[in-house]
């Protein structure tokens, strides 16, 4: 099966990864580059929410004129 994640911008793969990183430390998740399966979905969604709100809080700061 194949993954369909896949990033619009190949360049920002790398930056990306980098604030998957550094979200999952801001949440005291032990995420590391590669496989992991050992986290629980709950974790994971963890990241994923920080994530989001980074972005939201990235955006409406950027719109306020920040």
């Amino acid at each position: 099966m194949s993954s369909r994640n896949r990033v619009e911008v190949p360049e920002a793969k790398e930056a990306l990864d980098r604030f998957k990183m550094e979200c999952a430390s801001e949440v005291g998740v032990p995420l590391t580059n590669g496989y992991n399966g050992n986290l629980t979905s709950y974790q994971n969604g963890s990241v994923g929410g920080q994530m989001v709100r980074k972005m939201i809080k990235a955006q409406e700061e950027q719109m306020a004129g920040k």
